[in-house]
């Protein structure tokens, strides 16, 4: 892979990090407790309980992409950055650039 398409990877790496921790934090206050005490209907309650859930799931998910990019990031400046882990051959740098956090190319990711 060429010196500038690792520098401009590991831009846009450094980048999508900074967002995903920012939605982190914001998924996180999100998944507070629905406190009993608010005065709201029991229907209102139990939305807030359905979406509190699926925010924690967005959470999770947020938190793993976290962890895939932090890792993409300490291994952007290896020989075998980039290189598909299944079949070995590179990874357009296009999929890199959308999701820098990939280590397999599309086939192999299906």
């Amino acid at each position: 892979m060429a010196k500038i398409d690792r520098a401009e990877i590991r831009l846009r790496i450094e980048s999508e990090i900074l967002k995903t921790r920012k939605l982190v934090e914001e998924y996180r206050e999100l998944t507070k407790p629905v406190e009993p005490e608010n005065a709201i209907g029991r229907i209102s309650r139990m939305d807030a309980i359905q979406n509190k859930s699926v925010t924690e799931a967005a959470l999770r998910k947020t938190k793993e992409k976290l962890d895939k990019l932090e890792f993409a990031l300490t291994k952007v400046d290896d020989d075998d950055f980039g290189i598909c882990s299944n079949c070995k051959k590179p990874i357009p740098v296009g999929r890199l650039l959308i999701m820098p956090q990939s280590r397999t190319c599309v086939a192999c990711s299906q």
